[in-house]
């Protein structure tokens, strides 16, 4: 299959609700830059490359700035509060998931 067909039956969770605490920045970790753009800005462009259509991003600490920065009407959002960890982001994202699969990517990982 063509990645120009995208891959059915899959969606992606990205998990994007951290606070970047040991950057030392009240900016949320996925919106500092590698390269010159966001790190979650690249997560999202493999997402999109790997033919995946619809994306679900977990957001939290400063949500409203992800979702302002990343507001594409393939990319839905949901807020984690509070955060409890990489499971729990998972568990809040699971009501508006219905594909056969699904790929769990951290949104700090380029």
């Amino acid at each position: 299959m063509s990645p120009d067909e995208g891959i059915p039956c899959t969606e992606a969770v990205v998990l994007a609700a951290g606070k970047g605490t040991r950057m030392k920045s009240d900016l949320p970790k996925v919106l500092h830059e590698i390269a010159g753009r966001p790190l979650l800005d690249h997560v999202l462009d493999t997402v999109a490359r790997a033919g995946i259509r619809r994306t679900v991003v977990v957001v939290g600490h400063r949500a409203d700035q992800v979702r302002e920065r990343f507001a594409r009407p393939d990319i839905e959002f949901v807020v984690q509060e509070p955060q409890l960890g990489t499971g729990h982001a998972v568990q809040v994202a699971e009501h508006l998931l219905g594909a056969d699969y699904c790929v769990v990517l951290a949104g700090d990982v380029p």
